[in-house]
């Protein structure tokens, strides 16, 4: 069975992460559920990683938190969009945090429809690529 991977990784600071994060981990789950049972019906495993970042590892590079990839290539690549930043709140300190910009709108929390149709686009590469 092939498999479509998902990655999800953000700051966890003692059990606790920023509003953004827990509502994209919200979103992240429900995507998960519909493309978990739409891609078995293609024989397609898919697969959620989660992935906790120490505050050590989110100073180095505070926009490597709430960042998704899928098939190993970052969610925005599939879906041409890029990245930006903004303030966040008292876990993220003083840093800006991580934004989806896709068609003028710049996205805090990454919605399920995005995560979905970057899926897809993975998965029809995927399809091309066998």
């Amino acid at each position: 069975m092939e498999k479509l991977v998902i990655k999800w990784q953000r700051l966890v600071e003692e059990n606790k992460t920023c509003p953004r994060c827990g509502d994209t981990e919200k979103e992240l789950e429900r995507a998960f559920l519909k493309l978990k049972d739409a891609f078995a019906l293609l024989n397609i495993e898919v697969i959620l990683e989660k992935i906790q970042l120490s505050k050590e590892d989110f100073k180095r590079n505070p926009l490597s938190s709430n960042q998704i990839w899928i098939n190993n290539k970052p969610l925005e690549f599939w879906i041409n969009a890029g990245i930006g930043n903004s303030r966040c709140c008292d876990v993220c300190g003083d840093e800006n945090c991580r934004t989806i910009e896709l068609s003028g709108k710049s996205y805090e929390t990454v919605p399920e429809n995005l995560i979905i149709k970057a899926s897809i686009l993975a998965l029809a590469d995927m399809i091309k690529n066998r």
